[in-house]
């Protein structure tokens, strides 16, 4: 099996997919999903990536929102069950991709990582559908049946923040916003009950990861953007988004950057805004300043 980084371009997935061994090839998790819907599936069913399997976020890759966040972990057998019907083995590779920038299926790589995938097993698609769909290669709308996996999920890889550690990490370390400025700024909130951001938090919108051609940044300028933004290789840094999905995509950058090894990831606050803002006690900053 072809070691994984954690970005696969669409013809390197593709080269892999058509390999002579079909143990080897790499499954493939489509997670389209946008806030506010519609559904991901129906474009899936529509068109997708030959064999890829479709997961929804809310009912396969999160537990029911509510005080815990509007995505909150996984139950260990929830996540292993959706694996495992998407036919992931144990020794498998796996790609995940969304629409197009990533920020979706880094939830998928985040919590594959936290299941106890090693590292070199989980990619994301650079650019998601929308790049493969531009690369001129082949879509599909024929159901992909894949034969069930084995996988087992072994929680707790990847290390998490709740609120409390939210806070000690705005207050003594780095904590990264990865949400969109006006809403890190508290001038909008479409979905949370409070508008702002937590006390001492950068912003570090996800959209600034990905170039003008929908594909991530090179690893280099993504390192000097967290550089600029205080993240080293040593020291407290978290992040932390709307619902704990998006902010995934700036521990797979930070990784991709070569900020930090895999063995030293950053933490995710996987509760998030929609956790902190639910609770009156705790405190919100708003405005351009952490």
């Amino acid at each position: 099996m072809i070691p994984l980084t954690p970005m696969i371009a669409p013809h390197a997935l593709a080269a892999l997919l058509a390999g002579p061994n079909a143990s080897e090839r790499p499954v493939v998790i489509d997670v389209r999903w946008r806030l506010g819907g519609p559904p991901g599936r129906t474009d899936h069913d529509t068109a997708h990536l030959p064999g890829a399997v479709y997961l929804d976020l809310d009912v396969d890759l999160a537990d029911p929102s509510g005080p815990a966040g509007r995505h909150p972990l996984p139950e260990a057998a929830r996540l292993q069950a959706a694996l495992r019907r998407a036919g992931v083995h144990e020794g498998s590779c796996v790609v995940a991709h969304d629409d197009g920038d990533g920020a979706v299926a880094a939830r998928v790589w985040w919590l594959l990582r936290w299941a106890g995938l090693p590292a070199d097993r989980v990619a994301v698609l650079d650019g998601g559908y929308a790049a493969w769909v531009a690369a001129g290669l082949p879509t599909t709308g024929e159901p992909s049946c894949p034969e069930p996996g084995d996988v087992t999920v072994r929680p707790g890889r990847m290390p998490v923040l709740d609120a409390d550690g939210a806070a000690a990490v705005g207050r003594g370390g780095v904590l990264l916003d990865a949400r969109a400025a006006p809403r890190y700024r508290g001038e909008v909130e479409p979905v949370d009950p409070r508008a702002g951001h937590i006390p001492g938090a950068v912003n570090a919108p996800v959209a600034d990861l990905v170039g003008p051609d929908g594909r991530w940044l090179p690893p280099s300028a993504l390192a000097q953007r967290f550089v600029d933004l205080g993240v080293g290789s040593s020291g407290v840094v978290g992040a932390y988004c709307g619902s704990g999905v998006t902010a995934a995509a700036l521990v797979l950058a930070v990784e991709h950057a070569a900020l930090r090894p895999p063995s030293e990831p950053i933490a995710l606050y996987v509760g998030s805004w929609s956790n902190w803002s639910a609770d009156p006690s705790r405190p919100v900053a708003t405005g351009a300043a952490p």
